[in-house]
């Protein structure tokens, strides 16, 4: 399967620190704003293209995801995966 940022050619790659900013205003912010707006919001600006490239990070790795009309959550809980690796009864199959 090929995701969204393979599909269009990419301007800008996004850099570390702008990448941890998209990450933390979501987590503060999340349910609160719909992919336009959010980016709307960020407390630094960047181009929509190098936004988008974000999202589209973020969604494959599992950090966020978007409901039905379109508003952007924080989904990813590190504690419950570590709580869940240290189970000796589940097995990754």
């Amino acid at each position: 399967m090929i995701g969204a940022t393979e599909k269009r050619k990419v301007i800008h790659q996004p850099k570390l620190d702008t990448i941890k900013m998209v990450e933390k205003f979501i987590e503060d912010h999340s349910g609160e704003y719909k992919k336009r707006a959010l980016w709307e919001h960020l407390p630094k600006k960047m181009m929509y293209q190098t936004y988008c490239v974000i999202i589209d990070y973020l969604m494959e790795s599992g950090k966020i995801a978007m409901d039905r009309e379109g508003t952007i959550g924080w989904i990813w809980n590190p504690e419950l995966v570590k709580k869940y690796l240290e189970n000796e009864h589940l097995m990754i199959r």
